[in-house]
């Protein structure tokens, strides 16, 4: 900031000295001011939006554009290799050069691409950044793993219990079980 006004300074002493109106100036140099506050306004409204109404979920909001960011990049470099490399050899083997077959079978193979692709990028995305998210989902599948192999239902309990401590963290956790009438 102390820059800033530095220039505002020098630009208006040399203003001066040629001979321009102060007032204009005043008004040039007011107009950067403003402008300098409204462009850093946005951040901090921002920061405060998120701070004051808990808008902490933004990791999902970076989630997706991490996953939908590398699909786009996936899936564009598939269509153009598929219409420049297939479109090379149909036009070796048919001697046109346009062929509207190419382009609609890239298309379609990035559209057949497209749920697989998102898939696995989404699973390398929480695998990479999201690992306890990640986890979790894993400690949650070998408990249903153990699960349909356990017979003892208080050791099956302290493994429910276990399980979700591990992954949820509560503060306290307690298993009802509800006995039939014989």
């Amino acid at each position: 900031m102390a820059g800033f006004l530095t220039q505002i300074a020098a630009w208006g002493a040399a203003t001066l000295a040629v001979g321009s109106d102060p007032w204009e100036i005043t008004v040039v140099a007011a107009g950067l001011v403003v402008e300098i506050i409204c462009l850093t306004a946005i951040p901090v409204a921002s920061g405060v939006a998120i701070l004051r109404y808990r808008l902490y979920d933004i990791d999902i909001i970076i989630n997706r554009a991490l996953v939908y960011a590398s699909l786009t990049a996936v899936l564009a470099l598939v269509y153009v290799a598929g219409v420049v490399v297939i479109g090379g050899i149909v036009r070796e083997l048919t001697g046109q050069q346009e062929n509207d077959i190419v382009v609609a079978a890239s298309t379609l193979l990035v559209a057949a691409l497209f749920r697989p692709a998102r898939a696995r990028i989404q699973g390398q995305v929480d695998k990479r950044f999201y690992r306890s998210r990640y986890d979790a989902q894993r400690t949650v599948e070998a408990f249903s793993t153990r699960l349909r192999e356990e017979v003892d239902l208080d050791a099956l309990s302290g493994e429910l219990v276990a399980v979700v401590r591990s992954t949820m963290q509560p503060t306290q956790v307690s298993v009802w079980l509800k006995h039939s009438a014989p």
